[in-house]
């Protein structure tokens, strides 16, 4: 059996969105190996295959649920949405109160069994496809305020508030992502206006009562102070300028040693110091292609949730990546979000591999109708011709 006829029978979907699934993957596992090197020194005596290894599995698992997810119809994510929503907002709450302490972030970890996860990835995933669900079944009563309007309200307002108490980048990126979703499925522009300011008091609120506001208010400052610049940010920006135009190549990062959280907050500027400005353009241009091609699945969907869901999951994948890279070259305030298929973790690197497969699964499901249109218009000819 050659190896186009494998792909084609088992990695269904837009073929150009697998490629840069792979090569991102590659990319990862490559970085992060020279990024470890003090988080190695600190916790495991200097043994980098120790993270190596681990990341390797996570990377794996990833394209293994992304895989599955993949092969799912993606009409019945629809129906598991609601479900998912429900189980998400008591771990979100949860999570807050009794959730661990990890890089000084407290509420964001949940651990079951000695394993630590984010419950924000899972409701996240969950308000998109809830979402774009709603939106696909009201599309012929999309005006209808109390039909339409109060049930997306609540859900996107009130899960965005409660990520808010204790990330409020997340947070402020899911909303975005819920409005972009909105403006797709053709919702009145008054009812987004009043979403907005709907999702400003449920933040605020989220933020006032959470723990992240003088963290908040910190990093904001450090970023608009000409004079301080936050030391994280400053080993990032020393790790790129000695990146140049072609980097110092693989495995040769100096200052991923110095920079805090190298291998997942700052991992771009890794990429930077390595493979030069070249590398770091290459890197934005396969998430602007990932966008383009769930752009494209979006215009060729004959169906409003298969559109919706693509467009959700993709601009937060890519929104997340373009903060992540915005924010390590200097154009933001640090927000501690990990670079989706390129950071070393353990849950992100999970829930993005989902979201992947299910934009997968809206494309193969529209390739699987588009084949058998053909096929139906064939016969149909064939059966003309024969009677003619």
């Amino acid at each position: 059996m050659s190896l186009k006829t494998w792909t084609d029978n088992h990695l269904k979907g837009d073929p150009v969105i697998w490629a840069i699934i792979f090569l991102l993957s590659i990319i990862s596992i490559a970085v992060v190996y020279s990024a470890i090197g003090s988080l190695a020194h600190m916790r495991q005596g200097g043994n980098t295959e120790y993270y190596l290894i681990k990341h390797s599995l996570l990377v794996f698992s990833g394209l293994l649920l992304m895989w599955l997810a993949h092969k799912v119809n993606y009409k019945y994510y629809s129906s598991l949405s609601k479900l998912a929503l429900f189980i998400s907002l008591p771990l979100l709450l949860l999570t807050f109160f009794i959730g661990s302490n990890i890089h000084d972030a407290q509420g964001r970890w949940l651990s079951i069994f000695g394993l630590s996860f984010q419950p924000s990835d899972f409701a996240k995933l969950a308000l998109i496809t809830r979402l774009a669900s709603m939106l696909a079944r009201r599309q012929a009563n999309i005006e209808d305020f109390k039909e339409s309007f109060i049930p997306i309200v609540l859900w996107s307002g009130g899960i965005c508030g409660v990520i808010a108490l204790s990330n409020l980048s997340t947070a402020v990126m899911l909303f975005a992502t819920c409005l972009l979703i909105m403006f797709i499925g053709r919702v009145p522009v008054k009812f987004i206006g009043m979403l907005i300011l709907t999702g400003v008091v449920c933040v605020t609120i989220g933020l006032w009562a959470g723990s992240r506001l003088e963290t908040m208010k910190k990093r904001v400052e450090s970023f608009l102070s000409p004079d301080e610049i936050p030391f994280q940010a400053k080993q990032g920006y020393i790790a790129m300028a000695a990146g140049g135009l072609t980097g110092s190549g693989p495995g040769q990062s100096v200052h991923a040693d110095f920079l805090p959280h190298a291998y997942s907050d700052f991992i771009y500027a890794v990429i930077i110091e390595e493979y030069g400005l070249i590398g770091g353009i290459v890197v934005l241009i396969l998430y602007l292609a990932l966008l383009y091609r769930g752009m494209l699945i979006v215009a060729r969907s004959d169906r409003a949730f298969g559109g919706l869901l693509s467009a959700g999951l993709t601009f937060a994948l890519v929104i997340q990546a373009m903060i992540n890279m915005g924010v390590a070259v200097g154009l933001g305030p640090v927000t501690g979000q990990p670079l989706p298929l390129l950071s070393m973790g353990g849950t992100s690197m999970l829930f993005t591999g989902i979201s992947l497969g299910i934009i997968l699964s809206v494309s193969r499901g529209d390739i699987s109708e588009s084949e058998n249109e053909i096929k139906n218009g064939v016969r149909n000819t064939a059966s003309e011709e024969s009677d003619n």
